[in-house]
């Protein structure tokens, strides 16, 4: 189908289980601006991070039968190490016909960047206790002394603080401060974010931090293997009918709804309600 004789486009869908993964399609949209996108937060199931394996896995899976038959999209953004992590081995056989794109942590690139060889990885506990992240240590850091940090509280002071609440200095440094690490004169030199949730808190962490780290962000190296593997069409232009937000619950407060307003995004409710 086409439109003036220009094609139309399939859209990109972003999925997290909340709203950290627009600091992924925030990425994403620059790199593809002939795409829409649709971004679908799980907000009904958030925090994933405390979640036993198997039922979030199945209920991931769940979603995923539904979303694709619903907006069959070009390729799917799964912008939530946790989400990936545990089940992206499984989307990808479940539904081989589609592309997915994955967020693991940034745990090459911290090894190959470091000075002092003291790394850490501030994820969610979900992320910290999962065998592909240790799998990713010992393929890319093994050099390294790499300290797993996982957060319980992050990802939800995240959320609460880009839709603009006060956060208490004390509790986010009691979070971020097992990541700094002194050894043998050496100190820790870059922190992996390792939650999509988490780049909302860098300037934050910046200021907290007892000395200088490189926070490593990994949302524009998602969206350049995004661009890398999805065709770039000539002549395209960029489609009205997609760029909405879908959230499980249903209900997304005001605050969210004018986040996703300044990102060009409107909340849209599903004609019935996805199956999870």
């Amino acid at each position: 189908m086409t439109t003036n004789g220009t094609p139309d486009l399939k859209p990109i869908l972003v999925f997290d289980s909340g709203i950290g993964g627009l600091t992924v399609l925030r990425e994403a949209r620059l790199l593809m601006p002939e795409r829409g996108f649709i971004y679908v937060a799980d907000d009904a199931g958030f925090p994933y991070g405390g979640w036993e394996e198997e039922p979030l896995k199945a209920r991931i899976v769940r979603l995923f039968e539904d979303l694709l038959k619903r907006y069959d999209p070009e390729a799917v953004i799964v912008a939530c190490n946790t989400a990936f992590t545990l089940a992206g081995a499984e989307l990808r056989q479940s539904f081989p016909q589609m592309r997915f794109i994955g967020t693991v942590p940034a745990i090459k690139p911290a090894a190959e960047r470091t000075r002092s060889g003291l790394v850490s990885v501030l994820a969610t506990p979900g992320t910290v206790k999962r065998a592909y992240t240790r799998d990713l240590i010992q393929s890319f850091a093994s050099q390294c002394h790499v300290r797993l940090v996982g957060s319980e509280n992050l990802a939800r002071m995240a959320e609460a603080y880009i839709r603009g609440e006060t956060l208490d200095d004390s509790a986010v440094l009691a979070e971020i401060a097992p990541c700094f690490v002194e050894k043998d004169g050496a100190r820790t030199d870059i922190v992996v974010l390792a939650c999509t949730h988490y780049p909302f808190l860098a300037n934050v962490f910046r200021k907290l931090a007892p000395w200088p780290v490189d926070w490593l962000d990994p949302a524009e190296a998602i969206a350049r293997q995004a661009r890398r593997l999805v065709p770039l069409v000539e002549g395209a232009e960029h489609p009205d009918e997609f760029d909405f937000a879908v959230f499980t619950s249903g209900s997304p407060d005001f605050a969210t709804r004018r986040l996703l307003q300044g990102m060009g995004l409107s909340a849209t409710l599903p004609q019935e309600p996805l199956s999870f």
